[in-house]
């Protein structure tokens, strides 16, 4: 016997709760379920009750999609973008940062980050002025700076900023030499091909502006490298052997006019030494004039001791040739100069040399033994 047959008091328990209730009717449950909505809503229970319970949650379901919606079109606008805002694909605003709300469906919004720096890569084979090829990377960056324009004005704002740097660069590399182009004018090259880029995207209304423009490398094709690195090399030989040469005259040229200057000098000491000697051997003459005036006689003899002292004084050997003899006297003088009383004397000071006392002294005994011999002589002859 199953479970829900009637008749038995030890059968298993109904479990809907009641002796004779079977399962709960699904319509009745559903009617129940209308009449509490349509409570909540101001409607009333009873006759009717079903269409009621029906608009009761139509409104709930549209309430709900409205929240949700409204929901949806919330947004953030960070601080760095602007939104630019369309109304069924026409223009409406363009809005700020901060929290933002719009029309899901009805308006769309684009981002666009204002202050990002971006960067684009660009390699291209082109013909210089001299008609040589070469190829050139070089890369570009930029910032968007009117979001309406790069949104609305170009369909495809960084391909037509690609369009514009390469038709830049094939016109001022066009202009330019090919050893410029290799060698030290890639700085202006890149300076006249930014100026150009910008008036291309001015003109294009792109809302780009091109902070800047960097020739990365540039080289010639690779079947003549080897050509052109020898090319290269020479020209780097030829600015070495310049910076030398230079070096080597800024060197040797203040050297020769500090040698110049000093000889100069030099020569102007000398001058005004020769002047003063002369001039003091002039004055001396005048003043040994005036007094040979007065005593011929003393000056005379003055002058020949003099003469005698300035020549023996460079020389310890004296040939003197008698007059009237037929001999030559030889006067050592480092010899003599012990026997004139000055035997004392050590041997350094002999080996540095006589006095000018001493030989004054040697020269006078000298010359008076001369003039006794020569009298003696005479006084023989005579008798």
């Amino acid at each position: 016997m199953s479970w829900n047959e009637p008749g038995g008091g030890n059968r298993p328990r109904d479990p809907w709760g009641g002796k004779d209730q079977g399962p709960p009717d699904l319509d009745e449950a559903l009617r129940k379920l209308q009449s509490q909505l349509s409570g909540l809503f101001g409607g009333r229970s009873g006759g009717g009750g079903s269409s009621r319970g029906l608009g009761g949650l139509l409104g709930i379901a549209a309430v709900a999609i409205v929240t949700i919606w409204g929901l949806l079109g919330l947004t953030q606008i960070g601080e760095q973008e602007r939104a630019v805002v369309l109304r069924l694909g026409e223009y409406s605003r363009t809005a700020s940062p901060g929290l933002f709300w719009y029309p899901r469906g009805i308006d769309t919004i684009t981002r666009v980050n204002i202050t990002q720096v971006r960067a684009a890569q660009f390699r291209e084979t082109m013909l210089t002025q001299d008609e040589n090829i070469v190829d050139v990377s070089m890369s570009v960056q930029y910032v968007i700076n009117d979001p309406i324009n790069f949104v609305l004005e170009v369909r495809d704002p960084e391909r037509s900023l690609q369009h514009a740097a390469q038709s830049a660069l094939r016109h001022v590399v066009g202009d330019s030499t090919m050893g410029l182009v290799l060698t030290e004018g890639r700085a202006a090259i890149a300076i006249q091909v930014r100026d150009r880029l910008q008036q291309y995207l001015v003109n294009y209304t792109t809302g780009i502006t091109v902070q800047k423009v960097n020739i990365d490398d540039a080289s010639p094709p690779s079947q003549v490298q080897e050509a052109f690195d020898d090319v290269i090399k020479a020209r780097e030989d030829e600015e070495r052997v310049k910076n030398e040469a230079e070096s080597y005259a800024n060197g040797i040229v203040p050297e020769a006019r500090g040698r110049a200057q000093r000889i100069k000098e030099e020569a102007e000491a000398y001058r005004q030494q020769v002047i003063a000697k002369a001039t003091g051997e002039a004055d001396r003459f005048d003043q040994l004039l005036t007094e040979y005036a007065k005593a011929p006689e003393v000056t005379r003899e003055r002058l020949y001791l003099d003469a005698m002292e300035s020549v023996l004084t460079n020389t310890s050997k004296v040939i003197v040739d008698m007059e009237g003899g037929n001999n030559m006297m030889y006067l050592p003088l480092d010899k003599l100069a012990p026997a004139s009383g000055n035997s004392a004397l050590p041997g350094s000071a002999l080996n540095r040399g006589i006095s000018p006392q001493q030989l004054r002294d040697v020269t006078d005994a000298v010359t008076e033994q001369l003039r006794r011999d020569l009298g003696s002589r005479n006084g023989r002859g005579g008798r």
